[in-house]
């Protein structure tokens, strides 16, 4: 009798000591994507592929010519090896200066593995509106 009692007072125990699971859990939401100004950039080819390069988009490279020079720091780079792993792994986290008639861009970019750092973004655009060159570095 004395160990029905005791194995029935752990049976209540045990099952006043589990958690109820609540009806519903609430997670807060957060978007995926931060959507960036891209309002102070006036020209509207530069927005276009800046807008490709932040969304990790292939269309970037439609706003080139075939083989476009860059150089990055001053250092000649090749174009298509640089964007190989760029594109989709850095882009701009704010922009906050325009110059040039919209072709350069000023802002935080998120660079991968290198961190997070001010650079500027020149863009030469030839007479039928492709990008032959573009230029980064480091701002001041």
């Amino acid at each position: 009798m004395k160990a029905l009692f005791v194995i029935s007072l752990c049976l209540s125990l045990t099952g006043c000591a589990q958690k109820q699971k609540p009806e519903s859990i609430t997670k807060p939401q957060y978007p995926k994507t931060h959507m960036m100004d891209l309002s102070k950039i006036t020209n509207d080819q530069v927005k276009s592929a800046i807008e490709a390069l932040q969304n990790g988009d292939k269309s970037w490279y439609t706003y080139f010519t075939d083989n476009p020079e860059m150089t990055d720091d001053g250092q000649q780079v090749d174009f298509k090896s640089f964007f190989a792993k760029a594109l989709g792994n850095e882009k701009f986290l704010n922009i906050d200066k325009v110059e040039n008639n919209g072709k350069t861009v000023y802002g935080n970019f998120k660079a991968g593995q290198w961190g997070t750092f001010r650079v500027f973004f020149k863009f030469h655009e030839n007479a039928t509106g492709k990008f032959e060159r573009l230029d980064i570095g480091q701002a001041n």
